[in-house]
């Protein structure tokens, strides 16, 4: 069935190239990168920056307005909390009451679809029993939404018509007009779950008692309360017919301004209305505030979009751009005393675009760089520029496949899935290589030579049969090699399993090419011959012409390598007869030469600092050192080879040395040899060699660099209102004062939504900050003009020199753009990273009473509060029966911890409990009995009169207000005015407060946390830098452990604490691939024996995933030496360009060594299979026939092996150097497998020694069977 396949498109080639045509057309049509062609329309993969990687969770939100979190927790979230565990598939509850609102976490089992959770919950709340909640009180779902789906922030400022701050708005006003116009225009965009608002105030009318006037005229708070309740109300009285025209009768009652407040009448008083002007005070004012937003140090008015869960966000974002155009034409506008006009103006500040932008734009260049490199690989190594056309042919369509697969199976774009066909780059040139290889080899062999039309198809032919059952099998470990990927669960599950579709996507497309396309091209390219010298010297002229041509009006002077080429082919026919081969070799270095520049410019390793030269030759230098290593390979293999097989166990000594010393890198010297007695361990030798092999520490995962960062301070409970908006003005101006970051916009408290529990003392300050370099809306780097100098020519004549003038801020639209300017780099000369902004911004957030706060970005802290409910990725949860004995324990916690190696002591912080100061009134039941008071009448009349109830809302067209009645602030402000507040009784009489209740102070809680209703506390740290999450963990544990077991640490009953964060998902994913893994190479060795038929070569096979397994753990541990790669080239420190730092076992290293695994056996394979073709062919019968035909076998694949490892090694070489949006997660993938390839090239000579040991062996026992 294969060779029919093969046969039939090879013979058929419309049909093949139509099928080309067609891949490529739809490829360009779904490419995430949303290219324009201006014919072709566009239907992209959806994008993202990284996977959603939340928790299954809904949402039930409970508001209780003027509630203690005490009355909340013990009411409504303790009482709701137990009914829903029941719900089927629920795995945790967690809570959050806070003042006022009551917010539980219902989080779900994996496989329990989103919105069937959706309809049980609601089920639940439905049937819940009378009395569970109290009477007012109506839970509510949230938004079909996580706290992830926040992917757009924006504030609503007055701006001039040149964009320009104007102000002359009141934030009431902003704040009235986003909730009532803003918030709901964009609501109705696609894949828009909620628009949540937030700072300004809310604009509500507030009836402030009088309690002088209000006795002087007779009339109590419940008179006055009923009298704002029966002033707002509209009736319809049916319809009325007059002259035969039906009316609509309505009278019109709502309240439409202050004046028809006042003019309620309270009572009557001997004919005399009593209205509520005569005992109150009617104005406008702002709402109590539980939260607000800081720009700046300026107050601010915005909202938060939050996407639908399962909505692209790209998509979302843009929808909501769309619908901003559309009304901000709409938005108020109003003339300043100045004359400026001033029109409000919705201005993002957090855009989730620009991350996902960067990010693909940093996988795109990787991508192209790898294919670049791809390409210049294979034509220096293959010296055939037809060849060379063949084979990187199949990258760039086997990528466009990949994309169809893509749209097709859904999966999303993003930094990990697009991953995938980075480090598939190597496999897919592998692929290409050994078909081309194999029918350039056959099209060369005496018989063959000269061939055309069938003979010549018969040819290739024969050639693709030949090797693609061993393609087809190396390609299958590989997949398979992948399979412990698709079987992780949870947040890595999430994570990677992207990435297993992506590369088994681009590895079924290398097959696909391979085995139908490149046979069809092959014939194609090999049948084409141009014997006329005529048409030769037309073609070589149009070369010439074209290449000045495009030189001058492209402005390009690389197209004058078209002159190149066309001169050398002009000039050939003067060639002598014996030097006409080398027409080939000056093309080749001409198409390397071209290929190197492109290359040199997009990929520009030593910096924008370096002149273009100055990388160009780092780049020759790089890519010649790579390629004429191997290339000794290649031309000294045979000896080599020879050699080993003549001393082989001297030979074998090596790999065994090297997988000895790998496995010491990862475990550790004193794990592996802790068995030897102790004098053996004092030694020097043994303490130095464990202090330089102390084994790789683990994490969970390396975090995405998002361009922003989240600081989430807090201080202390007990501050107010006032204390958190100066400390965050403050905060947010010394922020801003950075050169490097570009805005900062704090929030404290909560925003109007489900998704926000914060309590008011909880700031979140947004920071982006300034990419390295000028970026452009697609994520790439953009060039400006230069002067000879190096000095940047600004728009008004001036020039900004960086390395002679003092750093300055340069916007981009002072620049001037130019194809063949320089970059132009936005952070000062000492910043090199965003760790040293980080370090920046944390000098700056010392401010008395405010808290230290961990190292977060947003979508990274969004993801760890869903995961664990804390705002940070290491933490401990204590678990307590009080919350005075939870307190007490963080606190002790807190303490330990500090001292804890690893830990960051500025970090770590227990949440205070119990610390808000609460001013209790203790109802004296005699008292109220006394006067014929009921508890209930009591309360009602302290909300209203203190707290100020909503009694009703104005309805003034599509705006609503709420109607607050309360004392007026002057008899309500401290506790001797509280006492003497006037409570109504039955007879008429008014009695003072303060005769009934008793006020004490008590501390309380200020949020109460609970999980599966329990109560919870945190305390939160974060880890040095050096350290792994997971070893500090381990410290922590152990510490604390000892701390017990000495006693210097006690538990009181009952309290018990549990580590949690990422150290629980590293821990959960290491148990997954202890048990995949093995089962995954379990099936690779089946696979392969099935293929060879054999354990002993199976086995020989396998000891390549073993030689590169310790490559990559010697990479790793290289990585962490401060002498590795310590020196400076041109400026450029060498450990900066290859970001080489201590580089911990995560799950992103780990699927590094997983796609490692797969080619680590695919040279074994290979040579394996032409041993066992020439062994079938002609059996050897002497040890010197095995060694010849072993030598024979080797010296005809050591050229696409090498091949394979070349195009490996060097298209990592971008990725190891990246800096973009999404290195993170790349480099540490790419690690194991640079160093995993580099060690595999000994995989060419361990298989064979080891297979002709074998066959020796075979041959010397029959030998002497036959003597016998």
């Amino acid at each position: 069935m294969l060779n029919k396949t093969i046969r039939f498109f090879l013979e058929n080639k419309l049909v093949t190239y139509l099928v080309l045509i067609v891949f490529i057309g739809w490829g360009v049509v779904v490419s995430p990168f949303g290219w324009d062609t201006g014919i072709l329309p566009s239907d992209p993969v959806p994008v993202d920056a990284i996977p959603d990687i939340g928790e299954n969770q809904q949402i039930v939100y409970t508001e209780w307005p003027g509630r203690s979190p005490q009355d909340i927790e013990d009411q409504i979230s303790y009482p709701l909390t137990t009914s829903l565990l029941g719900i089927p598939g629920v795995k945790t509850i967690r809570s959050n009451s806070i003042f006022g609102v009551s917010s539980i976490y219902i989080i779900f089992d994996e496989d329990i679809e989103f919105y069937w959770s959706r309809t049980r919950i609601i089920e639940k709340l439905n049937s819940l029993p009378s009395g569970t909640l109290p009477e007012d009180v109506t839970p509510a779902l949230g938004p079909d939404a996580t706290a992830l789906g926040q992917v757009y922030w924006y504030t609503l400022e007055g701006r001039d018509k040149d964009g320009n701050p104007a102000g002359g708005w009141d934030p009431h006003e902003l704040r009235t007009l986003q909730d009532f116009y803003v918030k709901y225009s964009l609501t109705s965009a696609k894949g828009v779950a909620e628009v949540a608002s937030i700072g300004g105030f809310v604009k509500e009318y507030q009836v402030d008692i009088d309690p002088v006037a209000m006795k002087a005229h007779g009339v109590n708070v419940a008179q006055i309360m009923a009298a704002v309740k029966n002033s707002n109300l509209d009736i319809g009285a049916r319809t009325i017919e007059f002259n035969r025209v039906e009316y609509l009768v309505r009278a019109i009652g709502y309240i439409k301004s202050l004046e028809d407040l006042e003019k309620s009448v309270v009572t009557v008083r001997d004919n005399v209305p009593i209205r509520i002007k005569d005992v109150a005070k009617v104005n406008f004012g702002p709402a109590t505030r539980r939260g607000g937003l800081d720009k700046g140090g300026s107050e601010a008015v915005g909202g938060v979009v939050v996407a639908r869960y399962g909505a692209n966000p790209l998509h979302t974002i843009n929808n909501v751009k769309s619908k901003i155009e559309e009304i901000a034409p709409g938005l108020p506008s109003k003339t300043l005393d100045d004359g400026t006009i001033s029109k409000v103006t919705i201005i993002p500040f957090y855009d989730r675009t620009t991350l996902i932008k960067e990010t693909l734009g940093t996988l795109e260049e990787a991508i192209s760089l790898e294919l670049l490199i791809s390409i210049l690989v294979v034509i220096v190594l293959v010296l055939n520029l037809r060849a060379s056309f063949l084979i990187s042919s199949l990258l760039p369509i086997g990528v466009l496949i990949t994309f169809i697969t893509m749209r097709q199976f859904g999966v999303d774009a993003n930094i990990v899935a697009l991953s995938g066909i980075a480090i598939a780059i190597g496999v897919m040139v592998d692929v290409g290589v050994v078909f081309t290889e194999n029918i350039i080899r056959h099209t060369e062999m005496p018989l063959n030579i000269g061939a055309r039309g069938k003979k010549l198809l018969n040819v290739v032919y024969d050639a693709t049969i030949e090797v693609a059952l061993a393609v087809i099998t190396a390609l299958a470990t590989t997949i398979i090699s992948f399979l412990p990927v698709f079987a992780m669960e949870a947040a890595e599950g999430k994570l990677f399993r992207p990435l297993a579709f992506t590369k088994t996507f681009t590895m079924l497309s290398a097959l696909l090419i391979g085995l139908i396309i490149i046979p069809t091209l092959a014939h194609t390219v090999f049948s084409i011959r141009i014997d006329k010298k005529s048409y030769k010297k037309v073609w070589n002229i149009a070369l010439i012409v074209g290449g000045v041509g495009l030189s001058i009006f492209s402005g390009y002077y690389i197209a004058m390598s078209l002159v190149a080429y066309g001169l050398v082919g002009y000039f050939t026919d003067k060639f002598p007869e014996s030097k006409k081969t080398w027409t080939n070799y000056i093309n080749i270095a001409i198409t390397v030469v071209i290929v190197v520049f492109f290359l040199t410019k997009a990929w520009l390793p030593l910096g924008a600092q370096n002149t273009l030269f100055s990388n160009f030759l780092f780049v020759i230098v790089v890519v010649g050192t790579v390629l004429g290593a191997l290339s000794l390979v290649v031309y000294y293999y045979p000896r080599i080879l020879g050699w080993c097989l003549d001393n082989s166990w001297k030979f074998l000594s090596v790999p065994i040395v090297i997988v000895l010393f790998g496995i010491t890198t990862w475990l550790g010297f004193d794990s592996l040899f802790g068995f030897m007695p102790d004098f053996v361990k004092k030694t020097g030798v043994y303490q130095s060699l464990d202090s330089s092999l102390p084994g790789i520490g683990k994490e969970f995962m390396p975090s995405l660099d998002e361009g922003s960062f989240l600081l989430m301070p807090t201080t202390m409970p007990h501050s107010g209102i006032e204390e958190n908006l100066d400390v965050i003005r403050i905060l947010d101006k010394r922020i801003n004062s950075i050169p490097e970051v570009e805005t900062v916009v704090g929030k404290w408290g909560r925003v109007n939504s489900a998704l926000d529990p914060a309590p008011t003392s909880m700031y979140e300050n947004l920071i982006n900050y300034k990419s390295e370099y000028i970026l452009n809306e697609s994520g790439h780097r953009m060039r400006f003009k230069v002067d000879k100098d190096d000095a940047y020519i600004l728009t008004d004549s001036s020039t900004y020199n960086p390395k002679e003038d003092e750093f300055r801020s340069i916007h981009k639209e002072d620049l001037i753009q130019s194809k063949n300017g320089e970059y132009f780099r936005q952070w000062r000369a000492e910043i090199k990273s965003p760790n040293e902004i980080w370090d920046e911004i944390i000098l700056n957030a010392s401010i008395p009473g405010l808290t230290s706060a961990p190292k977060l970005q947003p979508i990274q802290t969004r993801l760890v509060m869903l995961q664990t409910g804390m705002r940070a990725p290491m933490g401990i949860k204590v678990f307590g029966p009080t919350l005075e004995s939870i307190e007490k324990v963080g606190y002790e916690i807190e303490k330990h911890l500090k001292q804890v190696e690893g830990v960051q002591a500025m970090s770590v912080f227990a949440d205070r409990v119990v610390g808000k100061p609460y001013l209790e009134m203790e109802i004296n039941r005699d008292a109220i009995a006394r006067y014929g008071i009921t508890v209930n009448y009591l309360q009602s009349i302290l909300s209203s009169a203190i707290g100020g109830m909503k009694l009703t809302t104005t309805i003034e067209g599509r705006e609503r207000f709420n109607v607050r009645l309360r004392y007026a602030r002057e008899f309500r402000d401290n506790p001797e005015e509280l006492k003497k507040i006037l409570i109504p009784t039955s007879n008429g009489y008014q009695v003072p407060l303060g005769d009934l209740v008793t006020l004490h102070y008590e501390r309380g809680p200020q949020l109460i946390k609970s999980e599966n209703t329990f109560l919870v506390g945190y305390v939160i740290f974060d880890k040095k830098e050096g350290f792994a999450e997971v070893d500090v963990v381990e410290n922590a544990q152990a510490y604390l452990t000892d701390l017990i077991d000495k006693g210097d640490f006690e538990i009181p009953p009952g309290v018990s604490y549990v580590f949690t964060g990422n150290y629980e998902n590293q821990i959960r994913a290491t148990k997954r691939l202890l048990i995949v893994v093995p089962i995954s190479l379990m099936i690779i060795f089946l696979i392969l024996y099935f293929q060879f038929k054999s354990v002993q070569a199976t086995t020989f096979i396998f000891t390549g995933i073993i030689v590169a397994l310790s490559g990559g753990f010697i990479m790793l541990w290289l990585y962490g030496q401060p002498w590795f790669m310590d020196s400076v080239l041109a400026g450029m420190h060498m450990r900066d360009l290859f970001q080489v730092n201590t580089i911990n076992l995560s799950v992103a290293v780990w699927v590094g060594f997983i796609a490692l695994f797969g080619v680590a056996t695919d040279d074994g394979v290979l040579i394996s299979t032409y041993i066992k073709q020439l062994q079938d062919k002609n059996p050897p019968k002497s040890v010197k026939e095995v060694r010849s035909m072993i030598l024979e076998a080797g010296s005809k694949r050591v050229r696409p092996a090498m091949m394979t490892t070349a195009t490996t090694i060097i298209a990592l070489l971008p990725v190891l150097t990246s800096t973009g949006k999404g290195s993170d997660i790349m480099v540490p993938m790419a690690i194991p497998l640079f160093g995993g390839m580099t060690i595999e090239v000994l995989t060419m000579f361990v298989v064979p020694v080891l297979y002709s040991k074998w066959q020796e062996g075979k041959v010397k026992r029959e030998l002497k069977t036959q003597k016998v």
